[in-house]
């Protein structure tokens, strides 16, 4: 494969040093529709999990259990002074390889790499914030399930679910259910954290930041200056993370092919033009990647439990996850009859699976399971086919509409870009 943009004389050489010259077949696998016939998010070389293996080691750090990713060389990796993870929520492949060809974001793509199962932001940036699978860090979703607190809780504004729209679970809590080493803690090298200001305070982002001093940010433009100024000082080597999250709500709210989402689009990329320019000559590896892409739906693909009593009579919890991937929680003794309900009508919307099988294939990692990760993903899952969601209401919560979605195994939900730059 040959890296896109890698004709364009200057813009390729910033990166081509960075790539090891082919991504691997397993990475560019095919995926449908159907998650029956979809293969597992890489964990073996090609996905975010090792991007951050990758990341850790090449600071001298601890990689982990998740292999090297096979797209960089690590050795060049590892000479550069600085590197920074532009993260971009909601950026998939197969929309900027779509809506954004000319950009330069997308002229210093080496290839798609995947991201984690579910492929939703909870899951995904609790692997860029950690770098362990969500087999190990136990995000199983938006909203996780956590015994010991006896409630659901929505694990990005550490909010309770209970129907009441500001319910918020005690910070004190946090430590117990976000448990994992966060990667800053795990390099030799200083770690600044570049957050959006209206979350950079709260329980999920103090538990992730670890050694990384935190820096709240009003807009994009004053991040890149802050970053740049930050690297530019020297002091050592430095990792940074910067963390966007506007074009995942865009997306949300008028769908990834709308105007608004193209417009965000365009301001990640004139972001990444000022890094690159910002950072000319500091010896700093510039790594650019979303934590995943987005499909957008129609009316007629949207479930919601309640036009089936019958289905919700027979669990004993909310759903969980998202909703592309909802974790069900069946009352004792009840099984069968879910089954048959679901096998007699939502067959063709949903794909019904064993919680425990997708654990023990793969789906969320290899090596170790989180000690709670069980619990945290139900009895069964229900992994909506083709573009279909599944949603339910507690009294009092606020109700809205999104127009795209994410979480599932479609080749859109799944591959994220790799954008790469040596400055």
């Amino acid at each position: 494969m040959v890296p896109p943009g890698s004709e364009q004389g200057a813009a390729g050489s910033n990166y081509i040093r960075l790539y090891n010259g082919a991504m691997p077949a397993h990475a560019l696998a095919e995926i449908t529709e159907d998650h029956a016939a979809a293969p597992l998010p890489d964990y073996q070389g090609g996905g975010i999990v090792n991007l951050m293996a990758s990341i850790a080691g090449a600071f001298g750090g601890d990689p982990g259990l998740y292999p090297l990713l096979d797209a960089l060389d690590g050795a060049r990796l590892s000479a550069h002074r600085n590197i920074v993870l532009f993260v971009i929520d909601g950026l998939g492949y197969e929309w900027l390889k779509r809506a954004g060809p000319g950009s330069t974001l997308f002229r210093h793509t080496v290839g798609p790499i995947t991201s984690v199962f579910p492929s939703t932001t909870a899951s995904a940036i609790t692997t860029f914030l950690t770098g362990v699978a969500p087999r190990q860090h136990g995000m199983t979703g938006w909203h996780v399930y956590i015994e010991a607190l006896g409630t659901v809780v929505a694990v990005l504004p550490f909010r309770a679910r209970t129907g009441a729209p500001r319910a918020s679970t005690p910070r004190w809590h946090a430590p117990a259910i976000f448990d994992q080493t966060p990667l800053p803690n795990r390099i030799p090298a200083r770690s600044t954290v570049f957050v959006p200001k209206r979350i950079a305070g709260s329980a999920y982002n103090e538990a992730h930041r670890g050694a990384g001093v935190v820096r709240p940010y009003r807009s994009l433009p004053g991040a890149v200056a802050g970053l740049c100024e930050a690297l530019c000082r020297g002091g050592g080597r430095h990792y940074a993370y910067l963390y966007y999250p506007d074009l995942d709500k865009s997306a949300h709210e008028c769908g990834i092919d709308s105007p608004q989402a193209r417009r965000r689009l365009a301001e990640v990329d004139a972001a990444y033009r000022s890094l690159l320019d910002g950072l000319r000559g500091t010896g700093t590896a510039v790594i650019a990647t979303g934590d995943h892409g987005f499909i957008d739906i129609r009316p007629e693909h949207r479930i919601e439990l309640g036009e089936h009593p019958a289905l919700a009579e027979l669990m004993r919890l909310p759903l969980c996850g998202d909703g592309r991937v909802a974790y069900c929680y069946v009352r004792p003794g009840r099984r069968r009859a879910f089954e048959r309900y679901v096998g007699a009508h939502l067959d063709r919307q949903a794909q019904l699976c064993v919680s425990a099988d997708l654990i023990d294939q793969g789906y969320f990692g290899i090596g170790p399971p989180h000690p709670r990760l069980a619990e945290r993903v139900g009895d069964y899952t229900l992994l909506m086919k083709d573009r279909y969601v599944i949603k339910d209401w507690l009294p009092g919560e606020g109700r809205f509409v999104h127009v795209g979605v994410h979480g599932g195994l479609t080749r859109e939900e799944l591959y994220v870009p790799l954008a790469v730059a040596s400055v």
